[in-house]
């Protein structure tokens, strides 16, 4: 009896139509901010629909998606719907959709460079320079992302103080202490916003354009 030949090019075009699923739901820049968002901690519909100044309508239709093709899950929290990432792994594929397009688009390093040059010379440092600092305590360092962020994930030794709480917080200390500033990652603009305002108020400032995941990275290298 004759082997029947596997169906080679049903095969190939049947994964890669499940491949295109992801694929499609990654056209879209404003689904690109909510997993962005999403990869700092879980959010309410409401909270997205704020951070990305979207109607909640709109919010709901891109998570329908997200949520069809399995890139985030939701769970009810009293009259809330919170939603997350479904998987940490997808937090390390946007962060590999970052770097690989900042390397093959120029456009985005001249949009970085652009937006960021409207703070003035912000001075960056490295987050080797910002640990060591910190651990000579010779800076501190702010989270100024949201505290649901921060207390969902942090650099150790950073200090809690969301951008509404800043100018509060920078009354109780003294002009001579050095301070360091972080968000979301490198395309984050609360970090250059916060340095532009110690700046003003008469702090030496620095921007520090690794998160969480950059400082996570960090240590697993240092494990290694």
């Amino acid at each position: 009896m004759m082997k029947q030949e596997l169906p080679v090019r049903a095969f190939k075009d049947d994964v890669y139509r499940q491949f295109a699923r992801i694929g499609k739901c990654l056209s879209s820049d404003k689904r690109l901010e909510l997993m962005h968002l999403l990869s700092q901690g879980p959010k309410s519909v409401e909270k997205l629909a704020q951070a990305t100044e979207m109607s909640v309508a709109n919010v709901s239709r891109h998570l329908q998606i997200l949520l069809d093709a399995n890139l985030v899950k939701f769970n009810k929290k009293g009259t809330y719907v919170i939603y997350t990432l479904a998987s940490p792994k997808i937090a390390d594929f946007l962060t590999s959709l970052w770097r690989i397009s900042e390397m093959q688009l120029a456009d985005i390093g001249r949009i970085k460079n652009d937006f960021m040059s409207q703070s003035g010379d912000v001075q960056v440092l490295s987050l080797d320079e910002v640990l060591t600092r910190m651990e000579e305590g010779s800076i501190i360092l702010l989270d100024v992302r949201p505290t649901d962020e921060f207390e969902t994930g942090h650099i150790p030794g950073a200090i809690s103080v969301p951008m509404e709480d800043l100018h509060e917080y920078l009354t109780k200390l003294p002009r001579e202490i050095e301070i360091a500033a972080y968000c979301r990652g490198p395309y984050c603009v609360y970090s250059a916003q916060a340095v532009e305002k110690l700046r003003q108020e008469g702090f030496t400032a620095f921007r520090l354009e690794a998160g969480v995941f950059e400082w996570r990275e960090h240590q697993a290298r240092e494990w290694q």
